[in-house]
This record gives structure tokens, sequence and C-alpha cells, in this order.
């Protein structure tokens, strides 16, 4: 997996303004199918580069921004199983709003993944950075890094409009 998304196009995070919707893309990492358990709707990419990492469906047509440090990314990934079941999405479903962030919770930079200059969003308390390259116009491939974990995390996001 890691080698197909080596072979996309860098993007610059200016391209990345606007809603987006996610989706796994299964590569065997823990994480696989926890976040479309949890309701996740995708990220929301601002001009200031100011990103909402974690946007979930709340109610239908309501997104809520998740502040991520809630839980410890290790704690997480430790747990995963837990977290495809229906007790986990009907225990975060009722915990949104006290999970919902006080603002935007990550950066966007240009930043280089294998001497590979692309888009990057860099959380603000949490030792995670996703990179980006470009499928096509409408799709962009996402790899989450954990620092001190070798596993990658994939997903895609697809545009939704071009307004943030």
């Amino acid at each position: 997996m890691t080698d197909w998304f080596r072979s996309l196009e860098p993007l610059d995070p200016i391209e990345m303004t606007g809603l987006w919707r996610g989706a796994g893309i299964p590569s065997g990492h823990p994480l696989d199918g926890v976040l479309e358990n949890l309701r996740w709707f995708g990220k929301r990419f601002h001009p200031d580069m100011r990103a909402d990492a974690l946007l979930f469906q709340w109610l239908p047509g309501r997104l809520v921004a998740i502040d991520p440090r809630i839980v410890p990314v290790g704690l997480a990934i430790r747990f995963a199983p837990l977290g495809r079941t229906s007790l986990a999405r009907s225990l975060f479903s009722h915990l949104q709003k006290a999970f919902r962030a006080q603002g935007t919770t990550a950066a966007l930079e240009v930043r280089a993944f294998e001497q590979v200059a692309s888009a990057a969003m860099i959380y603000d308390k949490q030792p995670i950075v996703d990179h980006f390259r470009r499928v096509n116009d409408d799709t962009l491939a996402g790899m989450m890094c954990v620092r001190d974990d070798e596993r990658r995390f994939f997903f895609k996001l697809t545009k939704i409009d071009a307004q943030a």
C-alpha cells in the first residue's frame, strides 16, 4: 500500500480547502474499520491552513468536529477491536457532544515523506501526521503516520464542496 501511495502526485495544501468525505482503505492496520463504525465523516480544511481533523456524522446533516486529544492514539490503536463493535458506536454517539472540539485541531503545511514534499496535516495535540497525495481532481489519498509506529493507516478523501 505504501508503494501505491508513493506513486501518487504530490499536492499543495491550498488545494485542499473545503469539506472532504473520508473512507478507510483496508490495509491490515489495527484501525481498519474503526472510524467507519463510529460514523466518521471526513475532514474540513480551512483557508487559513487550519483543519478539523476528525469530523463525525452526529445527526443527519449535522457534523461534529471531535477533539483528537480526548483519546490517546496509542490507546485507540491498542483497543481498536473494541472500536469496531456496536457498543463502541452507541457509546461514541452519546459522547460526541462532550468530545466536541473548541476550534480547529490541526494545521496544514508542506512536509516531505521519503524526500517528496506534499501536503500534510499535523495534529496539534497528538503525535500524528497525515500525508496526502492526489488520486485525481476530486480524490486524495491519505496516510496516517503515528510517531514511533511503523504501521500506516490509509484512507481516501473525496471532495464535497469548494467552501470551508
